[in-house]
């Protein structure tokens, strides 16, 4: 087995890595809004009450405002990532 120096300095003697799974993408990003939603409900409900900061709510619009711009690239390169023709 070839030392950690040996396969840093000489890449092409690594075994290849295995195939990229086909992944779909538009469920990835809908599930992870669906978790910036519900933790905006559940810090919007703490925030009233006065337990946490408005900087929290910030935070979770953010990740639903990155999570929809993830969907837009989604639907723009869907034949790309996928590979298909």
């Amino acid at each position: 087995m070839p030392s950690l120096v040996k396969l840093l300095v000489h890449p092409e003697l690594r075994r290849p890595g295995p195939p990229p799974l086909r992944v779909d993408l538009r469920r990835v990003l809908l599930a992870g809004m669906a978790g910036w939603l519900v933790a905006l409900v559940v810090f919007g409900v703490l925030t009233a009450l006065g337990r946490t900061s408005v900087e929290v709510l910030a935070t979770c619009v953010v990740g639903l405002l990155l999570g929809g711009a993830g969907l837009l690239w989604e639907r723009r390169h869907r034949r790309e990532y996928r590979g298909e023709d």
